[in-house]
C-alpha cells in the first residue's frame, strides 16, 4: 500500500532557478508542489506547470485566488520564496487553517519603517541613539525641515535586495538621492508590481560597521540557527551591493551569541513564530543593528553554498530540503551546518547596459576551491547596477576547510570572468551635442 505524498503550495513571484531547487527536494522527498506565480490569469497555462495565477500587488485578493484552487484539495503546508508572495501566502495559509506566521507580522517585514516602529516600540532600536523617518518623494523633500542629519540612508519602503538604497552625507547628496529614488520607484515594472504603492521613503541614520546575514527556521517560535553569514567586502555606500557571503563567519564566539541574541530578539518582537527566516544585520562598538527580517529562505542561488549534514543521513542535503523537511512536519532538529567553510559570490554589476557575452567562465572554474560557476544573466538582455538594479550577473560557489581560503579563491575566479556590456546611455556629438546613439 504506498503513501499519498504530502502536498505543499509554493507562492512564488516568478519560476526561476530557487524553485527548481525546490522541485529537486520535492522529487527526492516525495512532495507534490502546487505553483502559486505572479502572473496574468488570461493566460492558459503558457508555462505547462499548472500554477495558480495571482496578483501579489493584491495580497488578500491574492490569497482568495489561491484558497478558491486549492480548499478541495489535499494541502499539508504553504511555503513562500521572495518578499512579495510573502503576505499572500501567510493570508491563504491562516485561511485554510495551516500553520504560517500571522499576515501582520509578515505584513510588518515587507515595510521598513513598520519594522522599525517595531524595534523601536520593543526597545530594540533606542530612539536616543538610533533616528528614523518616513517622507513622501514629491515635494521634493527638504532635509533640514525634516530634522535629518548626516550622514543618512534613504531607501524605498518595500523593495529588497539593496535596490534603491543609497547613502547621503550632506544635503546635496540627499537631494540627489531622493531624486533618484522617486525616478526609480517610477519605473513601470514597479509601478505593475505596486501600483498602490506611496512615493514615499525611509530615511535613517547611517550605521557604521560590519555586517552579517543570520539564516534560519522557527519551529513553534524558537529560532534554529542554520548559518551566519559574513560580509567581508564593506558595504559603506553610496550604494550597497551585496557580493560576497562566506560561513562560518570570522567572529568571536561573543559576537555570535549576540548576533543570536538580537535575531531571536528582533523576531519575537515582529511576532514570527513559523518557517524560515532570512535576517541582516550591522555591527560596531554600540551594538548589534537589525536591518532586515524577512519570512523566507535567503534569495536568488545563494542557498547553495549551504549543506547540512545528520548523523542519521550519509549525505548532505541542501537549505530547501531541509525547509520542505520542516514544512511537512519533520523534525529538523539534528540537521546541522556541514564542517567545511562555504561561500558564494553574488557577480556585481559593473555598469547598466546590454548584456553581450562573459569570458573566462572556464579558466575560473579551475580555480582551487571553485566548486561552481552560474551565470543567470541572459544574453541581450538590459541589466541594471546598483541602486537602480537588483539581479546580479551570477554566482561564483567555493567550498575549503576555513574561510581563509574561500574567500581568495571567490575572488581570483571573479577576475578571470570578463563581461562586456553594451551601453544603454545617449552618445552625444562632442562639439555639437546632437545624440549620435
Amino acid at each position: 500500500m504506498s503513501i499519498a505524498p504530502k502536498t505543499v503550495a509554493l507562492f512564488a513571484a516568478k519560476l526561476g532557478y530557487q524553485t527548481r531547487s525546490f522541485e529537486s527536494a520535492a522529487r527526492k522527498l516525495n512532495v507534490q508542489l502546487t505553483y502559486v506565480t505572479d502572473r496574468c490569469h488570461e493566460l492558459s497555462d503558457p508555462w505547462n506547470d499548472q500554477a495558480i495565477a495571482a496578483r501579489f500587488a493584491n495580497p488578500e485578493e491574492a490569497a482568495a485566488t489561491a484558497m478558491q484552487s486549492l480548499r478541495d484539495k489535499p494541502l499539508d503546508a504553504i511555503l513562500a520564496l521572495g518578499d512579495a508572495p510573502a503576505v499572500a501566502a501567510a493570508y491563504a495559509a491562516r485561511g485554510l487553517g495551516l500553520r504560517a506566521n500571522h499576515p501582520a507580522a509578515v505584513e510588518a517585514c515587507l515595510n521598513k519603517f513598520r519594522m522599525r516602529e517595531v524595534l523601536r516600540d520593543a526597545g530594540i532600536f533606542n530612539p536616543s541613539n538610533f533616528w528614523f523617518r518616513r517622507i513622501p518623494l514629491s515635494p521634493e523633500p527638504e532635509p533640514a525641515l525634516l530634522g535629518i542629519q548626516f550622514p543618512c540612508v534613504i531607501k524605498p519602503l518595500s523593495l529588497s535586495a539593496s535596490q534603491g538604497v543609497m547613502r547621503a552625507n550632506n544635503r546635496e547628496e540627499f537631494h540627489r538621492a531622493a531624486l533618484r529614488l522617486a525616478h526609480l520607484l517610477d519605473r513601470p515594472e514597479l509601478q505593475m508590481k505596486n501600483p498602490s504603492s506611496p512615493r514615499e521613503a525611509l530615511v535613517e541614520e547611517y550605521i557604521p560597521g560590519a555586517e552579517v546575514a543570520v539564516e534560519g527556521i522557527l519551529i513553534d517560535g524558537e529560532l534554529k540557527l542554520l548559518a551566519i553569514f559574513d560580509k567581508p567586502d564593506p558595504l559603506e555606500g553610496p550604494f550597497f551591493e551585496e557580493t560576497i557571503y562566506m560561513t562560518p563567519p570570522r567572529l568571536s564566539a561573543q559576537q555570535h551569541s549576540a548576533i543570536l541574541d538580537c535575531a531571536t530578539e528582533a523576531i519575537r518582537a515582529i511576532g514570527l513564530t513559523h518557517g524560515p527566516v532570512h535576517a541582516e544585520f550591522r555591527i560596531n562598538e554600540r551594538g548589534i543593528w537589525p536591518l532586515e527580517v524577512a519570512p523566507r529562505p535567503i534569495g536568488g542561488m545563494c542557498a547553495a553554498s549551504l549543506a547540512f549534514s545528520s548523523a542519521q543521513y550519509s549525505e548532505l542535503i541542501g537549505l530547501e530540503e531541509v525547509i520542505l523537511r520542516h514544512a511537512i512536519g519533520e523534525d529538523i532538529s539534528a540537521w546541522q551546518r556541514e564542517t567545511s567553510a562555504s561561500g558564494v559570490m553574488m557577480i556585481p554589476v559593473p555598469s547598466s547596459g546590454i548584456f553581450q557575452q562573459v569570458e573566462g567562465v572556464e579558466n575560473a572554474k579551475s580555480i582551487p576551491h571553485v566548486t561552481d560557476i552560474q551565470i543567470t544573466a541572459r544574453l541581450h538582455d538590459e541589466i541594471l547596477a546598483w541602486p537602480e538594479g537588483s539581479s546580479y550577473l551570477g554566482f561564483i560557489f567555493a567550498k575549503a576547510e576555513s574561510p581563509a581560503a574561500v574567500e581568495p579563491a571567490l575572488r581570483e575566479a571573479h577576475s578571470k570572468l570578463h563581461f562586456q556590456i553594451r551601453s544603454t546611455l545617449p552618445v552625444k556629438h562632442p562639439v555639437t551635442g546632437r545624440v549620435l546613439r
